[in-house]
């Protein structure tokens, strides 16, 4: 992985910029295009890192940061980590097509068209595209179904797309856990969360993919009791059911503290209302 041009998406927070800082810790004269939505929150890391903003769930987003990447790289992108996504955590039961959309875009369709971009990018030339599915891409989880959806449908994706992929371009898929990120903050929307068991500190996520990266793994699982677990799981299928009834009780509490927030409001906006009055 030495001297190579490196994509980082995501890289302002959490899996990211941890990949990103691992990757410049081998200090390996590689150069690294970090792009995010809002490039300020990326920081200062010298002239190895150009910061780049842009909305990578629209095809505007994906096209600009291949045009970026080819005019800072002279038109050579070696390494893609496409990592940029974001969860909902929530009782599925409403109906709003443009917010379903908008997951799909940004974890799903965006990916996808990635692949099709760097696969004519590359024009023969060797290359390695990363996705960072999830661990929930394997095993769906109650209050992430939007989100669980989004990540089976990658794991599909890299699984078919293998047998057609052209032996130049390489594709390696991480399976992180629950990680200590802002996910959890988003997930929820701004309201406290319980993260699924076990949980990882982002830094060893990055440690595990880059390593993973440097032993050309096809498949990176950062936590090392997911897979005996999930084997557990399959062997002794009350343990799943125990796990999957305590991610509910999770989802139950937290439901409980939104439908209280919802009566709180409107409590206070009665309130108001006949103060006015």
């Amino acid at each position: 992985m030495s001297h190579k041009n490196i994509v980082v998406t995501g890289a302002s927070s959490g899996i990211g910029k941890s990949i990103m800082e691992e990757l410049l810790a081998k200090n390996d004269g590689s150069r690294i295009l970090a792009a995010c939505r809002h490039a300020e929150k990326i920081g200062d890391y010298g002239e190895r890192v150009v910061p780049f903003s842009c909305d990578l769930s629209t095809k505007e987003g994906v096209d600009a940061l291949f045009a970026k990447a080819e005019e800072v790289f002279d038109g050579q992108i070696d390494l893609y980590f496409c990592n940029a996504g974001a969860p909902y955590y929530e009782r599925f039961d409403y109906e709003d097509w443009d917010r379903i959309s908008r997951i799909f875009d940004l974890n799903t369709v965006a990916h996808i068209y990635t692949y099709s971009k760097y696969l004519h990018h590359l024009n023969g030339r060797p290359g390695r595209l990363v996705y960072t599915i999830s661990a929930m891409g394997e095993m769906a989880l109650p209050g992430y179904a939007l989100y669980a959806a989004t990540k089976f449908a990658m794991k599909g994706f890299q699984q078919a797309i293998r047998d057609e992929t052209p032996e130049n371009l390489q594709i390696s898929c991480v399976y992180p856990v629950s990680t200590k990120t802002n996910f959890f903050n988003v997930g929820g929307g701004g309201r406290k969360m319980e993260p699924p068991f076990p949980v990882q500190a982002p830094e060893k996520v990055g440690k595990a993919v880059v390593k993973g990266i440097d032993k050309l793994k096809k498949h990176i699982y950062p936590c090392p009791v997911y897979l005996p677990s999930k084997v557990l799981m399959n062997v002794v299928p009350p343990v799943k059911s125990l796990y999957v009834y305590a991610q509910k009780g999770k989802l139950r509490r937290f439901v409980k503290r939104v439908e209280a927030e919802k009566r709180g409001v409107i409590e206070d906006i009665k309130l108001q209302h006949e103060i006015r009055k």
